[in-house]
Order: C-alpha cells, then sequence, then structure tokens
C-alpha cells in the first residue's frame, strides 16, 4: 500500500508520498478497468427494461460494497506486545459480541413483539388467542436466552474494563491503562443497554401480549385441574407453568433493563463498586457523550444523535447501580437535554420518554426535581410536538432543494470519466456520498419523531403536515435510489475512497509514530503506544472490514495517551475514521436510515395521501417512491409469529393499502374518464358547461402515464384498472341495453384516442334503437309481420307501416346478421321452413281468388282480345282497358273499409313479396354472420384439418378431440355461406310443379290481371305518400317493394315471363302518359292565359301526369329488379309435386 513499518522517511517532506499515492489509486483503476466496462455494458444493455421501481431484493444480480475477508480477530491483532495484543482482543471480541446481539435482536425478537397481534380482527375468540400464544412461546424462550447472553456479556465487559483499572497495588496492573481511554468499549455496552432498554419498551406498549399471555395462563389452569382428559403427564404441566411463570417475570413486568444493570458484578475482589477509576472513566465518558450531545443539538439532531442520548441515559443510570452516586453536573446535562428534545424514537412507533426513564431506574433522582418542575416536561413535550409540526412543512422544502441538488451533483459525478481521478475527485467523491448519508439520517430523525409523537400524545395531523411528511419520505427512498442505481459506478469509487482515507490516516500515524521513534526514552508505556500504531498500521494495511475497523479504533484508543495526537492530528484522525466506516458501510447505512418500515404503524395517512395526488395530479411519479417505503413494511413482516403464516399479515396489510389507493385514486380516476368520455360522445346534447377556462381541466393523462408499480409479489396497474373498468362497464351495460352498442363502441374509440386505453371488444350482437323485431319474433308471427311491415328492395330494408309511437321500426341486414349470431346458423333454415308454411296458405286464397268466375271470365275475355288485336295493338296491351278492368272489379263490392276485390289481391300479392324479401334478408344476413365469423379462415377453399395435425404430432387424445370440434364448427361455417344462396330456389322449386300443372289451369291468366293490378298498385301508393305530408298520417307509407317481389315471384312459379312481356305492358303506359301530356301541352298553347283557374288546373293536371308516370318508372325498375333474383333454369314440369306437401297448397288442404 502506500506506506508500510519498514519504510524509511527523510526528515523533510518533498512530496513524493502524495506522488506514490496518486500512482497506486492509477494502478488500482487500471486493475478494474475491463471489470467496470463489462458492468457498464450490461447496464446499458438493459437500460431500458429496468423498472424504476426500487427493490433491491428482487435485482437478478446484486454488488454487495461491504469488504469481507477470512481472517479471525487473533490473525488481525499480531503485535511484539503481547500484552496489548491481549488487550484489544479481548475488547475487540466483546465488541463484536455486541454486535452480533444487535443483530440478533432486529431480525429476531423487535419485529415478533412489536408485530403480535397484527392482522388479526378485534375481538379475537379465546382459541385464536391461545393459538397465537402458543406460536410465540418458542421466540420468548429465545428471548429469555438471549437477555441471559446479554446479561453475561454486560457483566464480562464491565470486569474486562475494571481489570485495567486496579483498586489496590497489591493486584498485578495488565497494562499501564492511566491515560487510556476505550471509548469504544463504552460506546458498545451503551448499544447493548440500548438492546434492553428497547425490548422493555416494545414490551410494555404490547397490551395485546398482556391480555393474551392472561388469557393463556387461565386455560393451563385450568388443565392443571384435569391432566388426564388432555393428555398431559401431571409433572410436565408443572414444569410448564414454572415455566410460564420465569417468562413473565423476566419479560412481561417491564424490568428487563433494570435486572441487567441491578445485577451482581462482583463476583471476584476486589469490588467494582470501589474502583475510582473505571467510575472516572464512566464518568469521563458521560461527560463527554453530554457534551457532544449539546453539540450536536445546535446543528441538527439525527436518528444516530437520538440513539446516543438513550445509550447515555442508560449508561448513567448503570453508573448510579454500579457505583451508587449520581453526577449531578452530567444529570443536570440530561435533564436540560431532555426539555429541549422530549423523546426519541427507538423502533417502530415505540417512543422513549427520558424523564421517565431517569425517574423510574433511578427514584432517588425525583427528590431534586419538585412535581411541577416533572408536569412541566408533558407540557414543553406537546411544545416541541408543536414546535416540530410547523417545521416540518419548512423542512420538507429545504430538504426537496437539498436533495435534489445533490442527486444532480450524484450523476454528474458518477457519469463523469472515473478512471484517472485524482485525489481532488476522490475527495470530492467522498464528500457527496457522506452527504447523502447525512441527508438520509436528518431526513429519518424527522419524520420518526413527528409521526411517533403524534401517536404517542393522541395528537391528529394537519392535511399538510401529512403531505410535509410523505413528501419527506419520497425523498428518503429517492436518495436510496440514487445510491441503488448507481452501485455499478459506486463499487469502484468506494474502493478509491478507502485507499484515499487510509492512506490519510497512515500518513497521521506515521508521523505521530516516527516522533515516538525519535524519542530514545524507551519506557512500557511508550513501547505500548507504539506497539498500538504499529497495530493501526497494520490493520489500514488490509480491507475494511468491520473486524479492521474495530481494531483501529481500539488501536488508536489504546496509542492516545497523553499527548501521543496533537489536538487537530487527533480531530483529523477521528474524522477520518468516522468516515472510513461511513464509507465502508455505506450500502448498509443507506438500508438502515432508508427504512420505512414503520410506516406501518402510520398507514392511516395514505388516504390523505393519495387523495392529494388525485386532485393535484403533479409529480405522480413519487407515487413509487411511496410505495418503496410501504414495501419496506414486508421485511417487517416476514419476521413475525403469532400468524399460522407471514402470509396472512401481508395479504391483509396489502389489502389495506391497495383498498385505500382503489378508494382515493382509481375509482374516482375510473368514473371521471367514463363521465369524460360520455360527455364527450352525447356533446350533441345541451350539456352543462363545460369551458375549461370556467370548470377548470381535469388531467386524467397524468394518471395513466404512471408506470406499474411492484408492491408486495405483483404489479399495481393504474392503467390496466382503467382499462378493465371500462371494458366490465361497457359490457354489462351493452347487455342491460343492446341497442346502445354504438354508444360503447364510439367511447371504447375515443378511449384509445384520447387516454390511449385499449379496451377489449365485447363481440356482443349489435342492436339499434330502429330495429324492430328479433328473426326468432318474426318467424312466430310472420302473418303479422307482413302486414305490419313494407320492405324496400333498394335498401333491403323493413320499414313498420304504422306506429302509436313518433318513430317506426325498422329491419335492416345487419340486425338479421345479429338475430342469426345471437340464435345460431339453424334458424335460417326453420325461417325459411316457416314462411313455407305461411306461402301455403296465401297461395290458397291466391287460387281461390284466380278460380272466381267473375274474374276468371274477365281475364280471359281480355287475353282473347289482346290475342285478336295484337297487331292493331302494335303487341301492347291497352291502358284503357287494364283502367276498365280496375274500375269493373269495384263493381262487384267493396269491404267495409271501403277495399274492393283488387285491392284485397293486390295487398295478398304484396304479402308474398314481403315473404320473399323476408327470406332474402335471410340468406343476406346468413352470408353476413357467416363472413363475419369465417374471416379469419385463411382460404375457404382450402381448409386445414386440425384433427390431423394434431395426431400427426402426437398430442393428447383430449387436444385432438377440441381439434375435432374446431373442424365441425369450421365445416358448418363454410357449408352456411356456400349454401346461403339456395333459400329463392327452394322455395321456387316446392311450389312451381303445382303452379304448372294442368289441374290449376286458371292460375295461367295471371299474367293478364298484372296491368290492372299495377294501376290499383300506383293509385294506392299515389294516395300513401300524398299522405305523408298530410296531419293525419294513417295508411301513409312511402315505399312497398313487397309488391314487385311478390309479382316477380309468381311470374316464376308460373313461367310467365315470357308471356308478361308480350304485353309490353309498360311500353304501353309510357306510350299512354306521354299522349296525356302532347295532348295536354296542345290545349295548354290554345287556351289563354288570362283564365287563371284553367291554368292552374292544367298545371295540376300535368303534374298529376308526371306524378303517375314516375310512379310508374318506379315500379318498373323495382320489378326489373325483382325479376332478377328469379333468373334461374326453368323448373321442369315433371318435377316430384309431392315434395312438402305441395299438391295440397291449392287444392285447400292442409
Amino acid at each position: 500500500m502506500f506506506v508500510g513499518p519498514d519504510w524509511d522517511y527523510d526528515k523533510t517532506e518533498d512530496g513524493s508520498q502524495k506522488i506514490a499515492g496518486e500512482l497506486q489509486l492509477r494502478k488500482y483503476g487500471k486493475f478494474l478497468e475491463d471489470y467496470g466496462n463489462q458492468l457498464k455494458g450490461i447496464e446499458e444493455a438493459l437500460a431500458e427494461s429496468i423498472c424504476s421501481t426500487l427493490d433491491c431484493r428482487t435485482d437478478p444480480v446484486g454488488i454487495k460494497l461491504s469488504p469481507h475477508e477470512n481472517t479471525s480477530l487473533l490473525q488481525i491483532i499480531d503485535t511484539d506486545n503481547k500484552v496489548l495484543n491481549k488487550v484489544v482482543t479481548v475488547f475487540a471480541s466483546l465488541c463484536k459480541e455486541v454486535r452480533c446481539l444487535q443483530a440478533d435482536a432486529s431480525d429476531k425478537y423487535y419485529n415478533a413483539l412489536l408485530f403480535y397481534g397484527e392482522g388479526v380482527e378485534e375481538g379475537t375468540k379465546n382459541e385464536a388467542a391461545q393459538l397465537m400464544i402458543s406460536r410465540l412461546l418458542p421466540d420468548l424462550q429465545s428471548l429469555s436466552c438471549f437477555l441471559k447472553r446479554c446479561e453475561q456479556v454486560e457483566v464480562n465487559i464491565i470486569q474486562q474494563i475494571a481489570a485495567l483499572y486496579p483498586t489496590t497495588k497489591d493486584v498485578p496492573q495488565v497494562i499501564n491503562a492511566t491515560d487510556i481511554h476505550f471509548q469504544d468499549v463504552f460506546e458498545h455496552l451503551g448499544d447493548l443497554l440500548l438492546i434492553l432498554v428497547t425490548l422493555d419498551e416494545i414490551i410494555s406498549t404490547q397490551s395485546t401480549l398482556h391480555n393474551h399471555w392472561s388469557l393463556f395462563k387461565r386455560t393451563i389452569k385450568s388443565v392443571h385441574h384435569d391432566p388426564t382428559k388432555f393428555g398431559v403427564p401431571p409433572e410436565k404441566l408443572k414444569t410448564f407453568e414454572k415455566m410460564l411463570c420465569e417468562l413473565e417475570n423476566q419479560l412481561l413486568t417491564g424490568k428487563i433493563f433494570q435486572r441487567a444493570v441491578e445485577q451482581a458484578f462482583d463476583d471476584r475482589k476486589p469490588s467494582i463498586s470501589k474502583n475510582t477509576a473505571l467510575a472516572e472513566e464512566f464518568d469521563a465518558y458521560l461527560r463527554s457523550t453530554s457534551a457532544e450531545l449539546e453539540a450536536r443539538q445546535t446543528e441538527k439532531l439525527d436518528s444516530e444523535s437520538a440513539l446516543l442520548w438513550v445509550k447515555t441515559s442508560a449508561l448513567y443510570v448503570l453508573n448510579f447501580h454500579l457505583f451508587g452516586s449520581l453526577d449531578k453536573k452530567v444529570f443536570k446535562q440530561l435533564w436540560d437535554f431532555s426539555k429541549k428534545v422530549p423523546a426519541a424514537s427507538l423502533y417502530g412507533y415505540v417512543t422513549w420518554y427520558p424523564e421517565r426513564f431517569l425517574l423510574t431506574h433511578i427514584p432517588a433522582m425525583s427528590k431534586l426535581y419538585d412535581k411541577k418542575a416533572q408536569q412541566n416536561l408533558e407540557s414543553l413535550r406537546l411544545n416541541y410536538l408543536q414546535q416540530k409540526t410547523v417545521g416540518v412543512v419548512k423542512d420538507s422544502h429545504t430538504f426537496s432543494l437539498q436533495v435534489c441538488c445533490w442527486m444532480i451533483q450524484m450523476e454528474a459525478l458518477l457519469k463523469s470519466e472515473h478512471q484517472n481521478l485524482k485525489i481532488e475527485d476522490i475527495s470530492h467523491r467522498c464528500n457527496v456520498f457522506l452527504q447523502g448519508v447525512q441527508y438520509a439520517c436528518w431526513i429519518n430523525h424527522i419524520v420518526k419523531t413527528v409521526t411517533n409523537l403524534h401517536v404517542s400524545l393522541s395528537k391528529p395531523m394537519t392535511k399538510t403536515e401529512v403531505m410535509a411528511l410523505c413528501r419527506l419520505i419520497e425523498l428518503l427512498k429517492g436518495i436510496q435510489h440514487t445510491y441503488h442505481v448507481h452501485y455499478t459506478t459506486t463499487s469502484e469509487t468506494v474502493n478509491h475512497i478507502f485507499q484515499l482515507l487510509s492512506y490519510q490516516a497512515l500518513i497521521i500515524i506515521t508521523n505521530v509514530k516516527k516522533g515516538l521513534v525519535q524519542d530514545k526514552r524507551y519506557s512500557e508505556k511508550h513501547l505500548d503506544i507504539l506497539s498500538a500504531l504499529v497495530l493501526a498500521e497494520r490493520v489500514l494495511h488490509g480491507c475494511g472490514t468491520k473486524d479492521r475497523r474495530l481494531v483501529l479504533r481500539l488501536a488508536i484508543c489504546a496509542a492516545n495517551q497523553g499527548h501521543t495526537f496533537r489536538d487537530d492530528s487527533l480531530a483529523s484522525l477521528v474524522s477520518i475514521v468516522y468516515r472510513l466506516n461511513v464509507i465502508c458501510e455505506l450500502q448498509e447505512r443507506i438500508a438502515e436510515v432508508c427504512n420505512c418500515s414503520f410506516m406501518y404503524w402510520h398507514r392511516v395517512i395514505l388516504p390523505i395521501y393519495f387523495e392529494h395526488l388525485y386532485e393535484n395530479k403533479a409529480d405522480l411519479h413519487r407515487v413509487v417512491y411511496m410505495f418503496c417505503a410501504l414495501h419496506d413494511c414486508i421485511g417487517a413482516i416476514l419476521k413475525t409469529k403469532h400468524n399460522s403464516s407471514t402470509d396472512v399479515l401481508k395479504h391483509t396489510f396489502s389489502e389495506e393499502v391497495c383498498g385505500y389507493l382503489r378508494k382515493s385514486i382509481v375509482v374516482p380516476l375510473c368514473h371521471s374518464i367514463e363521465t369524460d368520455l360520455r360527455l364527450h360522445v352525447h356533446s350533441h346534447l345541451q350539456l352543462e358547461d363545460s369551458n375549461p377556462f370556467n370548470v377548470g381541466v381535469k388531467d386524467n393523462l397524468s394518471l395513466l402515464k404512471v408506470q406499474p408499480i411492484r408492491f408486495m409479489d405483483y404489479y399495481i396497474d393504474i392503467k390496466g384498472y382503467v382499462e378493465h373498468y371500462l371494458d366490465e362497464t361497457f359490457y354489462n351495460l351493452t347487455t342491460v341495453a343492446l341497442h346502445d352498442w354504438k354508444t360503447y363502441k364510439e367511447m371504447r374509440t375515443l378511449a384509445r384516442n384520447k387516454f390511449g386505453l385499449v379496451t377489449v371488444e365485447d363481440h356482443l350482437p349489435s342492436q339499434t334503437l330502429e330495429q324492430g323485431l328479433d328473426v326468432l319474433e318474426i318467424m312466430r308471427n310472420i302473418n303479422e309481420f307482413v302486414c305490419q311491415y313494407l320492405y324496400n328492395l333498394n335498401n333491403q330494408i323493413f320499414i313498420q307501416h304504422s306506429s302509436s309511437n313518433k318513430h317506426l321500426n325498422t329491419i335492416n341486414i345487419r340486425h338479421i346478421a345479429n338475430s342469426i349470431r345471437t340464435h345460431g346458423t339453424g334458424i335460417m333454415n326453420t325461417a325459411v321452413n316457416f314462411t313455407y308454411q305461411f306461402l301455403r296458405k296465401k297461395f290458397f286464397i291466391f287460387s281461390q281468388f284466380m278460380y272466381d268466375e267473375h274474374i276468371k271470365s274477365r281475364l280471359i275475355k281480355d287475353i282473347r282480345y289482346f290475342r285478336e288485336n295484337k297487331n292493331q295493338l302494335e303487341s301492347k296491351y291497352p291502358f284503357d282497358r287494364a283502367e276498365k278492368f280496375n274500375r269493373g272489379i269495384r263493381k262487384l263490392g267493396l269491404t267495409a273499409d271501403g277495399q274492393s276485390y283488387l285491392d284485397k289481391f293486390r295487398t295478398l300479392i304484396s304479402h308474398i313479396g314481403n315473404a320473399m324479401g323476408y327470406v332474402q334478408m335471410i340468406r343476406s344476413g346468413g352470408l353476413h354472420c357467416c363472413s363475419n365469423a369465417t374471416s379469419f379462415i385463411p382460404d375457404l377453399d382450402d381448409v386445414v384439418n386440425f384433427e390431423d395435425l394434431c395426431e400427426e404430432e402426437g398430442l393428447s387424445r383430449e387436444c385432438c378431440e377440441a381439434a375435432k370440434r374446431l373442424d365441425q364448427v369450421i365445416s358448418n361455417l363454410t357449408r352456411n355461406f356456400a349454401e346461403g344462396t339456395e333459400y329463392f330456389k327452394l322455395l321456387v322449386d316446392v311450389f312451381a310443379p303445382t303452379f304448372r300443372d294442368p289441374k290449376n289451369i286458371h292460375l295461367r291468366n295471371f299474367f293478364a290481371i298484372i296491368p290492372p293490378l299495377t294501376i290499383n298498385f300506383i293509385e294506392h301508393s299515389i294516395t300513401s305518400k300524398e299522405k305523408m305530408s298530410k296531419k293525419n298520417k294513417v295508411g301513409a307509407a312511402f315505399t312497398d317493394d313487397g309488391f314487385a317481389m311478390g309479382i316477380a315471384y309468381i311470374l316464376k312459379l308460373l313461367d310467365q315471363h315470357a308471356e308478361f312481356d308480350s304485353l309490353h305492358w309498360f311500353q304501353s303506359v309510357r306510350d299512354k302518359y306521354s299522349k296525356d301530356k302532347a295532348a295536354l301541352t296542345g290545349e295548354n298553347s290554345v287556351v289563354s292565359k288570362d283564365d287563371e283557374k284553367l291554368q292552374q288546373t292544367m298545371t295540376l293536371t300535368a303534374k298529376r301526369l308526371d306524378a303517375y308516370k314516375q310512379e310508374f318508372d318506379l315500379l318498373y325498375y323495382t320489378l326489373s329488379s325483382a325479376r332478377i333474383f328469379f333468373q334461374k333454369d326453368s323448373v321442369p314440369l315433371e318435377q316430384d309435386s309431392v315434395k312438402y306437401g305441395s299438391r295440397s297448397v291449392l287444392s285447400g288442404s292442409s
């Protein structure tokens, strides 16, 4: 390393030491350069996937900065001075034992006792309470043994210190310890007493433990009356009862500390109580620590200073019980300090009050101060809390600025070049590292003190105070996070800092050693000092383990006799050793002071914190640090013993925290986003004022951008929760009101575009407000359907004829497809079959009308006339003859509602056409449904057989069976998709043979009735359309393409398309209206323009002629479109007409 015991220094300093130190640092940095580059590459590769949540325990790879070596204390403490070796070895071993006891108390007992009864409902039954005590009993027995070990170590430390200071000259002196002050030994003795004080305070606050213990003892006594009933031998029961009494007396009476300080320390002569040198050492340590506490109090108290105060008070009580005397000056210092700082946090929510402690264990002190002075401390405690409450807001702002500046400084330092560092750079990094630890200690003390005092004094917190405390907790975890994410770079710098500090300490020690070596007056004391300095040098030449640092401090204490060190050198050396301790324990110190497991006891502040975050929506990333603080509670929960499993308390705690989050943030956020989407979708309605300048802006997007937060063993995803809420809400509300599907579809799209929320499609059958009937309902009531709905061929839609409401229901292909998807494709065949049954009945009426003598005779007469005068008529059926037929039918009689038989026949034709339109929509809807269902099949012509593939791969029988079912489903879909076009052909094939049968020759006259039918239909259509503009809309309609569909269908059944076309009926109609229009035009040219009435009459006549001509043109186009559906091969007459019982259709039998 930098210096060694055999180096020969010149009398004058030429700067060679500094050069050598820098050279050594560069060599060490080069040694680690390759390793650092590798770690840097790994960090950069994982940079994007590293979660922002801090949890050191879940890191896949961690770096432990604490140095370690397989070297015992005997190997470290190896000088030529054997006596000094023994003294230092003894004290180092005892101090090391105290450290082990501290670790055991923290790991095994504090949390097991503090958390007793947590996670259990209030009013627990007796059986559960007894089970909890029985689970804790092994730990109570272990605690009993632990306390005995603590008492033994305490006695051993006192006796070993007393052995350094013999009371009489008769006792041989181990070492000349006149000016030796082993301050570290007293400090570790204080740490040991602190364990006992903490256990006393924890148990005294556990009322649940005392209650359950009393209940358990009563149960044991009841067993004692009849032990055979429980299968317990009486002698074992007595032993067990005795053990319970011993545990109660030792642990539950609150005298753990008192028993330890009142135990017998004099198992040998001379008596320790008469050792004045030891008493002086005690007094000297107490005075120095009291002065140190006063000095720290003038600056800023931290958690370490608070615990030093407790240790000083405990040592003062021990000093009183050892020597029976009170140092009034020290007592006055402690009493005055208790006025300034009247409480200290020990562990968790446990608070220690100094005056209670001192008055309890030193009753004689009560004579020094009257009751009024003691009562004033209560008011001082409240004033202290009020002062801290006021200051915590200011502290949060101050520390926010300081910690943020420190974080920036850390980022800049650790990202800068760290290969060729100078001593000034390393020293600067050391200061920055230590500054972060100091900030964490101050913040930790403030948060613990304020929260625990509020709990202890039962004083409520204000919202401002809660938010300030939460801000400090976030800063605490932010400091830890900063260290944690830079441990890769920090690990290199820590080694450099350790070397620099060791080098600086060696320079001071070597300078002192050189002065001692030049002094030729050797004495035993002189040699002891030199040996202690050599030991210190030897320790500094190794790594910075806890044992080496402990031995270093003890060696400095042994060497600091008289004026070995100058005051400035000693202060520098003490500062260097303190820095060395912090740097070597950097990781442990940060983990300790940033541990927020105390938040478990103050979790009631979480609702206020979450509500504040939701209201302000500023710096929402900070919530990650709060959950990191809550996650620290898991380490303490895992050490509990009273439950059957630690998972019980973990689950209870996580449910409570997540419940606060859901209630305060997530649920209001869900409702806010849903409301925002609804208002946006319904913005066309008359809503309340939504001007952001008037009502403000709700920034919901910032909450959705918060990354998933790791808590316990799962992640809290606010965005995912909102997406799930919207999925569930949209699905449930759509199932309740299917007609709102479009609204929720728009809200899904808006949620994606506005908030980035990806919701899952519900795939529910959609409906609209205008949907009137379901396919199943239509099928069951097809008679009413064809009467109440009008068919529109062009738009493929059915419109309700009339309604008592202000709207008309409509049915289109999409509705039919949704119904088919709801009920299955099997309903298509059933619907067509129902339509067939309906057509059978209608065709029977159709046949009866055509068979009527009045109708048949007139038709035969018209056909004969047309054929005889075909040439004169130019093969055009005369319009006047059709019009005469229409008027002649009315002479046969009218129905009660004023309709002629031809009107009834037209209506019958329309009903038949509506039924065929329904079949057409069934066909189209089926194709639409099957198309959607088969959209994920790549090729319908080449469908893969999944069953064969599964068998080839040798999959399980269940998998093959599932593949078989999938093949069946796909086959059914493709078959339905292909066969959807055959329904018209089926209905033509089933009726055509009967229609064309010679027995039904009277039907062959149908083509001749079409002209008068069309005239009747046009008159009806114009009348219906005129009613659309009238107030009374009874009978109003703007479409009725069922008539054209019915004409086309019957023409196909009778195979009379050619016969009808031979009439050239629509050409005749166009000629007729053209002639009428020309005649009207001629008359108009002759009539005087002054005759206004005649002009108006002729204008109206022209409009009427145009209207009729337009209606005939529309009918012609519609009929031409309808006939396209039936342009198939003609049905052979010899086809079997028995199918579906079609022979009986026209004969009237059912």
